[in-house]
Parts: structure tokens; sequence; C-alpha cells
């Protein structure tokens, strides 16, 4: 093969790895420009992905054509020749797939810039140390730009601070403006915020989306830029006007259309700016591999001056990017996870966490409250009684903008704005902030200030941002370490490292895509739960609580029956099956426990005294919950590890007392399915004698360890078998208990009132 054709097929590799590139960081970046009309619902979802879909073509189209970053920003191209530079290319787009990825399969934002920044550093570093320990001439620095890396670090710090401070007290006087009731004050200020954020808005678009684009020349764009205060005003004006006639006389809700304004503006600077992150190498690896094949000398003498000039990027480069870019919006799963954990940690009401707590996150959470109080006791108490008043939310049950949604679009607005402003600011003056940075933390510091962040779930929601912020840092230091240890296998490697280290891409990207079905799998069932709750009213609360009960209890017989045909079998995916169907159950039991509020709010006056029962009834499905998780656990861990399984008497008592203890379960379920209630005496004298017949088989177990004729693993295994057994036993017939007091609730309230 010619030294032509194999440097023509890395290109081609590079180009496909840049599409999967794109794919990976969209998914990441959406979270950029979508958390704010997702979380506060400007729109049905097709208007928000058309709108953002229409900002990342546009912006795509426009986008610059000078991709200097890749081509120039890190390191000096004169110190290498192309051979180096096409395998510092591969290196960064293998690198950048695999971390993205990563990043997307957990949910956690973070900047594509970052990556590429660090990623390119990490291999061009690699690569000059090798040249330098080869060639005994010349240092690190003359090969490397180091100070842009210093730069980026300097502008994440930046990007954190101010992007949260200045959210946080924006978001603190907006609300003291409109108050969580807003209806009344948005008649007298809602056009005059929406012209104000119309033209914040209009003024990003032109600062960040056209300023270095590539109709950046055009006389038009030339004079917006020059003449921003005047643009600025007379955008507020016009848009106050149009905006009021929209209001008065339409009815039109402004703020949705700000909303989806701002999620257009976004959207656009994010593919007219971020498009470098994602085809920026394939296009310079492009122009090397032209610039080589032009003058005709060996690959491994070329070096690479012409790398510091500028090149236009062909259109149908940027209109296939812009394509992928809005398919994979519509499409990718991945980047509604990313989403849905920015509008987790920001949405306004408490509930189900998606993170823990932290000792970091206790302390800082100690600490506000203690400069909270401090500052409450300085205040004058008309001050804050009015504070108090303007903060005052609305009850669930009365907010009806609010249903389905994290925050209310006076939030959104801000998220937008803010943003919007700060990365205009600072493109304006060259300071280097990420788009992701920005947009994350303002939606933080927004909540904070609305007082989402309460006091049941601040710590939380810290921890949730210590992780997000401690993963961007994570990124720079991964991206730079992986880069650099793949451009070293590739340079020693040679064609047979990059076909391996492909292989290896496929593969963490088909492994992580597994796990990210698996962690989907767990939300929509968190999802459906959720969606039972915000489903309940007085009228159908017993029908919903039957239907989130009954389908949890359905699992457990077919736990009991994977274990049993597992173990019998020494089946490890079926052992290991049942024990993610009892984890799943243990953590649904957990949270229909933490949501338990929500049934109770339900509930009329007359109703109050099911409350109980409904308590108890959950209170024996978390631990019906546990019995599985540790019998399954137990019997997975004995197979995986080669124990001895068990001889033939004990095999004969294990699946005895499992056929019992299963033909319980699934009459219970079948009373509680068909309201049979009348059974239930029976099943009372059922369950005593199972207990009995469970006591006797552990009777005959200890009898056999003291005449030592079983093994002592397998022992302790069947006694704990037999004791979640019991346990199953027991509080399945508890559940049934309570479910027939709180069924009874709902018979006694359909009984007609008779009057005389």
């Amino acid at each position: 093969m010619s030294a032509e054709l194999a440097y023509l097929i890395l290109i081609v590799v590079l180009f496909a790895l840049a599409i999967t590139d794109l794919i990976v960081g969209v998914s990441n970046d959406a979270v950029n420009f979508l958390i704010s009309a997702f979380g506060s619902k400007a729109g049905p979802v097709w208007a928000i992905l058309l709108t953002a879909s229409l900002g990342v073509f546009v912006g795509a189209v426009f986008s610059n054509g000078m991709m200097e970053v890749a081509r120039k920003g890190i390191f000096h191209p004169d110190k290498f020749v192309f051979s180096e530079i096409i395998l510092i290319f591969v290196a960064v787009m293998l690198t950048d797939i695999i971390l993205l990825d990563f990043f997307n399969t957990f949910g956690f934002p973070t900047s594509t810039t970052v990556s590429l920044v660090f990623e390119l550093l990490g291999a061009a570093v690699a690569i000059s140390l090798i040249k330098i320990s080869h060639e005994h001439a010349g240092n690190l620095s003359d090969y490397i730009n180091s100070g842009r890396a210093f730069l980026i670090i300097s502008g994440i710090l930046l990007s954190i601070i101010v992007a949260f401070t200045i959210g946080a007290i924006v978001q603190y006087f907006a609300r003291l403006l409109f108050t969580f009731q807003y209806e009344k004050n948005y008649k007298y200020f809602g056009s005059l915020w929406a012209g104000f954020a119309f033209a914040v808005i209009i003024f990003f678009m032109f600062i960040k989306g056209f300023k270095n684009s590539a109709i950046a020349d055009a006389p038009w764009v030339q004079w917006i830029l020059h003449h921003k205060a005047q643009v600025i005003l007379y955008s507020f004006v016009i848009f106050t006007i149009f905006f009021e006639i929209l209001k008065s006389v339409f009815k039109i809700n402004v703020l949705k259309i700000v909303v989806l304004a701002g999620t257009f503006a976004l959207a656009m600077a994010f593919a007219g700016n971020d498009l470098v992150n994602f085809i920026g190498v394939p296009l310079a690896g492009y122009s090397s591999f032209e610039y080589w094949v032009k003058s005709g000398v060996s690959p491994d003498q070329y070096t690479m001056e012409a790398l510091a000039g500028k090149v236009q990027v062909p259109i149908y480069f940027l209109l296939g990017a812009g394509l992928i870019m809005v398919l994979t919006l519509w499409f990718s799963k991945k980047a509604r996870t990313v989403i849905q954990t920015s509008v987790d940690l920001s949405r306004q009401e408490s509930g189900y966490e998606r993170f823990g707590s932290s000792p970091a996150a206790r302390a800082i959470v100690r600490v506000w409250i203690n400069v909270s109080n401090t500052i409450d006791s300085i205040t004058p108490k008309p001050v804050r009684n009015w504070i108090a008043k303007r903060f005052e939310k609305k009850k669930n049950k009365e907010n009806k903008e609010m249903r389905g949604a994290a925050f209310d679009l006076i939030r959104a607005s801000v998220n937008l704005v803010v943003a919007s402003a700060l990365i205009a600011i600072a493109t304006s003056y060259k300071l280097p902030l990420s788009t992701t940075y920005v947009t994350f933390m303002v939606a933080m510091g927004t909540s904070l200030a609305d007082r989402a962040w309460g006091r049941e779930s601040a710590v939380f929601r810290v921890t949730g941002v210590i992780s997000v912020i401690s993963g961007w840092f994570f990124t720079a230091f991964i991206a730079f370490t992986v880069a650099a240890i793949i451009a070293a296998i590739i340079y020693f490697g040679g064609a047979v490292a990059i076909v391996i280290m492909i292989l290896l891409d496929i593969y963490l990207i088909y492994h992580s895509r597994l796990i990210h079905r698996r962690r989907m799998a767990k939300e929509e069932e968190e999802k459906r739960i959720k969606q039972l709750e915000a489903e309940i009213t007085p009228e159908n609360v017993f029908d919903k609580v039957k239907e989130t009960i009954l389908r949890e209890l359905k699992k457990v017989p077919d736990i009991l029956e994977l274990t049993k045909n597992g173990f019998l079998n020494s089946d490890r995916r079926k052992l290991k099956e049942a024990v993610q169907i009892a984890e799943s159950l243990k953590d649904n039991s957990k949270h229909i426990k933490k949501e338990i509020h929500r049934v109770i709010h339900a509930l009329r006056d007359d109703m109050v005294g099911a409350a109980q029962y409904y308590v108890q009834e959950v209170d024996h499905l978390r631990e019906i919950a546990n019995a599985s998780v540790y019998l399954s656990r137990r019997m997975h861990e004995h197979v995986e590890n080669n124990h001895e399984l068990f001889n033939k008497e004990q095999k004969a008592d294990f699946i005895n007392t499992y056929q019992l203890v299963k033909q319980f379960i699934d009459e219970v379920i079948n009373i509680i399915v068909n309201d049979e209630f009348h059974k239930i005496n029976h099943m009372r004298e059922w369950k005593n004698e199972i207990l009995k017949e469970l006591e006797d088989a552990k009777t005959i177990e200890i009898q056999r360890i003291q005449n030592e004729e079983v093994d002592i693993l397998s022992s302790n295994l069947l006694l704990n078998i037999i004791a979640e057994f019991k346990n199953l036993v027991l509080f399945f017939n508890r559940a049934l208990k309570a479910h027939k007091r709180f069924y009874l609730h709902k018979k006694a309230l359909e009984q007609p009132i008779i009057t005389t």
C-alpha cells in the first residue's frame, strides 16, 4: 500500500470519527440551549426542538470557517511533520469520543471546548517529548502554546464564579419584581421585561453568533457591531411596543416567545462557535493531507507551516455537520439524560433527588444557613416580611403553570438573558468563558435565588453541582492524559495500534450504551411512578395506589422464579437478572416511600383514615423489597463464587419451601387484583402452615449441620433462604391486611348517604 493511500484512509477514519464525535458532542452540549425551554415547558417538545434545530442549522451554515484552534491554537505546527500531525489528530478524535460519551452516559454536562483543547495539548505534548528524546533538540516550550491551556483553566474558574453570582443576583431582583404569583405584575412589567430580554438576545446573536462567522464582513453586520448601544436601545423600544400589542390585544404570553427566541440564539451561537470542537480536527487533517500531497515530500520530512494560514471551510462540510447535529437533537436519548440532570438540579420543587449527600455539601449548606440567619437578624422585620411575601409560592394544587414544569417562565427567561449577556460580553472582550459552564452555572444561581434549594433538597442539589464541577476539571485532566497515552501508543504501534484503538473505541461506546440503557430503564420506571403520582386525584387515589403497589408486588414471583432456576442450573445470567429486578423493586419502593406525601395530599378530609394504612402498606413493600434483594444477591454470589451446591436432601427442601412461598405470594397478588378480601382468614391460616413448614425445614438443616452431613456454605445459604422466605410470607400477609383496610375505606366512601 502506498503512503498516499494509507494516509487517505486515515483521513477517512478521521471524518468517520468526526461524525461520531458530532453525535456525542451535541448530546452533551444540547443542555446549553434546551434546559430553560424544557425546564419551563415553554412549548410542546416538538416546538422547542424545532426552534433549537433552526438555530443549530443556521449557526452551522454561518459558522466560522477559520477553525484555527485545531490548526495552531495549542501547538506550533511548523515544529511537526505531516506524519506526526496526523497521529496527533487521530489520538484527539479517539479520545474525544470516549470522553464525551462517558459524560453523556452518566448525564454530566461538560465542555467540548475544554476537552478539545486538552486533548490537543496532551497528544502534542506526547509527540513533542518523543521528538525531543529522539532528536535531543529543543524544549517543550518550542512546540507547545502553553499559555492557551492556562487561559482555558482561568476561563473555567471565571465562568463558574461570575455566572453563578450574576444569575443569582438578577433572579433575586426579578423575583422581587414579579413574585411567584406574577400575573398581576406581568400586566404592568411583562412587555418591558420581554423587550429588554429580546434586546439582550439580539445583541448576543450578533456579538456571539455573527461576529466571527462567515458573514462577519457583510456591511450590515459591521454596522450593527459598531453601533451596539443604538441597536440595543432601538431593539428594546421596538420589541417592548411589539410585545405590548401581543400581550394586550392577542393575549399571548410573551415570556414563552422570549424563552423560545433565547433557545434559538443560544443554539445558533453553539453551532456557530463550537462546531470547531467536532469537525475542526478532521478538517485540519484534511488540509494537512492536501498540503502534503501537493508538496511531493516524504511524510516524515514535510513540516506543517501551511497550517498556520487561514482556510475557508467548504459549505458542504458545514451543511452536513448541521444536518447531523439537528438529527442528534431529535433522536439522541443521551441528550435528554444530560438535560435532565441540569433540570433536576434546578427544579423548584423538592422530591426525588438524583444525587445523594456529601460531607462538602453538608458543610456548605450549614455555612449558608448560618450566613442567611445572620442576614435575617440584621434586616428590619418589615423588610423581611415584605421579601418573604414576594417569595411566597403558590400551592401545587393552585399552580397550574407549574404542573409538569421544573420552574416558571420568569426564571427561564432570566436564565437565557443572563447567559446570553455574559457570553456576549465575554466574547466582545475576548475573555475565555465556556458556553456550557455559563449556562449551567446561571441555571444553578437562579435556582438558588429562587429558593429552590430548600432545607429538604439543598444538600442533594449542592452535591450534584459539586459533582458536575468536579467533572469539568476531571475533563481537562483525563483529556490530556488519555490523549497523550493514545498518541504514544499510535506513534510506536503504527497502523496496528490505530486499528486496535478504533476497535477499543467501538467496544467502549457499545458498553456505555448498555449502561445508559439500564439507567434509562431505571429512570423510565421512576418516571412511571411519578406519572402515576402526578395523576392522583381524590377521585382516583385508591385505584392509583392499587396500580402502583401491584406493579411492584408482581415483580417478586419473577424474582423467585429466576433465582430458583438460575441457582439449580448454575445459570449466572438468570441470577443476575433476578438481582437487577430486585434492586429495581427496592429503588422503586424507596421512591414510593419518599413521595408518600403526594398520596396523602390527594386524600379528602373524609379519607384521612385511609392514610395510615397506605403508609403501612408502603412500609411492608419496603421490607418485601429488602428480602428480595438479600435473597437474590446471596444466591447469585454463591453461584458466582463457584461454591458447593445443595445436595439431594437440601435441594428437595429448597424446592418444597419455594413452591409453598410462591403459591402463597401468587394468591395474595390475586386477592388484591380481584378485591377478594373475604379470603383473608384462609390466608392467615395458610400463612401459619407455611411458617411451620419453614421452621421444620430449618430444624432439619440444623440437624444436618450437627451430624456434619452438609457443606457449611451451602447450609448457611439454605438457612438464609428459609429466613427470607419467612420474611416474604410475613410481609406479604401484612401488606394484604393493610390493603384490605385501605380498600374498606374506599367501599365506605362509595356507600350512598341515606337521609330521612
